[in-house]
């Protein structure tokens, strides 16, 4: 196990999970790191060779000669420190001054892993007498003792030794551990000297915004009271890092593992930032018009739900052949910007007719429309329709949608109009009773504003009048049927439905409508044009009268 190994494995419990300081676990980093420092010129004269000594590999706290000639020579080797991760150095920053006595005794016997990688070597083939472990506790002893592959009896090899030092590590007590050899005549006892985990006090949860603590804090399953347990805590920062991740908030992870002298931990957690938005592709819709659609603001941890649902809505605006969203690193650490790409598409329509005939002279239509008027959002509609007389369709309508009239995205429509078309009248068989020119004219008004990300209210204030269109009795045209005059030579006269004995039947159907109308719609298709899943459910009532000639109320 080389020198750059063994410090991964030493540094691997504190940095895998984000560690910033564990004291009493980043002690002995410290002295490593500060060992390589020195110059190789500090060397005294009366060193010697740690493998020319068979007990070399004594326990520290016998401290032999050979021992502190081991030690010196640690702290005089140059240049092995580059191997020291930023993040290690930062631990053995952030832990100066917090020493406890059982630290510091660590630090000064503990020797460099080259010298022990040295040391072992002599060792090779010998019989293991018995086992040893230094620092522990029963409890930790028994656990540590049962991951071991070489037992009484086997045989000594570093290849072995570098596997159960490792299994060692893995049960999650220890931060550092270190074997000695002590040479008997029956072979060797091997000694693990270890420094224990520190006792956890307390566990404290900073950081957490849209993450409840009472939803975390069930996720920490290390106990205070008990010895601190690294694997366990590793599992949890997992746990707590898959919580944020089902929410959507999938840049959100544990930054800081910081435990003090006294054993409190705290876990500090990022949750990963929206630093802003940047809009690219379009041409003619305005920015603000795809920003006011972004589901999340910014400053708030990026959630990916969210931003799906954002792409969602501005491609259901109908303004967009496609829309594509991309993630940007920010100016801070764990931060992104949003970046949406945009393909524009045609919104407007232009609409032109015009004939002539003997009969009915010039018609004509015109038609105007941009779902996406100036780039603005609002959507407006012109039409207008001319034919040769009175008698026949014309008439034009108007409408103007604006989507965002405040904060509370309240959406707002204007609609008016005045048409005379040609309706035609059947019985309950189906059959054609009669064709005429209906007439209607008004206007509506209707807001809605969301009451949740998929449904909305609406109310409509209606206003229309509705008119059988009269025309001339001696006008005998077969789109009108008979009415029941008969005159005293018994000839029909064709005055349609306008006759006196039709007076109830126009009074039912026509006349001024007043009405309130009130709406209710879930609609949560991701996408309306081309829906793959959910779906669209409305439920509405109308509520006549107000003054006007009907008085009903319809579901």
């Amino acid at each position: 196990m080389d020198r750059r190994q063994y410090r991964k494995l030493t540094c691997a419990v504190a940095l895998a999970v984000g560690f910033a300081a564990l004291p009493g676990f980043s002690y002995a980093a410290e002295q490593m790191a500060s060992q390589t420092d020195q110059p190789a010129t500090a060397q005294p004269t009366d060193a010697k060779p740690a493998a020319a000594q068979p007990t070399a590999a004594q326990p520290a706290n016998a401290q032999p000669a050979t021992q502190s000639t081991a030690d010196a020579q640690a702290r005089e080797t140059p240049a092995a420190a580059g191997t020291q991760s930023a993040a290690a150095d930062q631990v053995t920053k952030q832990a100066e001054g917090q020493q406890d006595a059982r630290t510091q005794a660590w630090v000064k016997s503990r020797p460099a892993e080259d010298i022990i990688t040295k040391a072992m070597k002599q060792y090779e083939g010998k019989t293991i007498v018995d086992t040893t472990f230094d620092g522990t506790t029963e409890l930790t002893a028994k656990m540590a003792k049962s991951t071991l592959t070489m037992h009484t009896g086997d045989m000594f090899t570093t290849s072995g030794l570098q596997k159960d030092r490792e299994a060692i590590f893995a049960t999650g007590y220890f931060y550092d551990l270190y074997p000695t050899v002590e040479q008997v005549p029956e072979g060797i006892v091997l000694t693990y000297h270890v420094l224990e985990n520190p006792v956890l006090k307390s566990v404290k949860i900073e950081g957490n915004t849209v993450e409840k603590t009472a939803d975390l804090e069930p996720l920490i399953t290390v106990k205070p009271g008990e010895i601190l347990n690294s694997r366990t805590l590793h599992e949890n920062v997992q746990a707590i890092q898959k919580l944020y991740r089902k929410d959507g908030y999938i840049l959100a992870k544990i930054t800081d593992l910081n435990i003090d002298k006294d054993g409190n931990l705290t876990v500090r957690i990022n949750e990963g930032k929206l630093e802003g938005f940047k809009v690219k592709g379009n041409t003619k819709t305005k920015d603000y018009v795809i920003l006011r659609e972004m589901r999340q603001k910014v400053g708030e941890p990026f959630n990916s739900t969210k931003a799906r649902r954002s792409m969602q809505r501005v491609y259901n605006l109908g303004f967009f052949e496609d829309v594509n969203i991309k993630m940007n690193p920010g100016v801070n650490p764990n931060a992104v910007v949003m970046e949406i790409d945009v393909k524009e598409k045609r919104t407007g329509s232009f609409g032109i007719g015009a004939g002539y005939s003997s009969e009915d002279g010039v018609v004509g239509m015109l038609s105007v429309s941009d779902t996406n008027f100036r780039g603005t959002g609002d959507a407006v509609s012109v039409s207008y329709e001319v034919s040769g007389d009175d008698s026949d369709a014309h008439g034009y309508t108007f409408s103007w949608r604006h989507p965002y009239i405040d904060a509370k995205e309240t959406v707002g429509t204007l609609k008016i109009y005045n048409r005379t078309y040609e309706y035609s009248d059947y019985d309950e068989d189906g059959n054609l009773k009669e064709e005429f020119m209906r007439k209607y004219s008004g206007g509506e008004v209707t807001f809605g504003r969301p009451v949740s990300e998929y449904s909305t209210n609406y109310v409509t204030l209606r206003n229309r009048k509705d008119e059988y269109d009269n025309f001339d009795p001696s006008d005998e045209s077969t789109r009108y049927t008979k009415d029941d005059y008969v005159d005293s030579d018994g000839n029909a006269h064709y005055f349609g439905r306008s006759g006196p004995s039709y007076a109830q039947w126009r009074k039912d159907n026509f006349g001024l409508t007043r009405s309130v109308i009130l709406e209710h719609v879930t609609d949560n298709r991701d996408n309306i044009y081309n829906p793959t899943t959910g779906g669209r459910v409305s439920l509405s009532g109308e509520f006549a009268g107000l003054g006007g000639d009907f008085d009903y109320q319809k579901f």
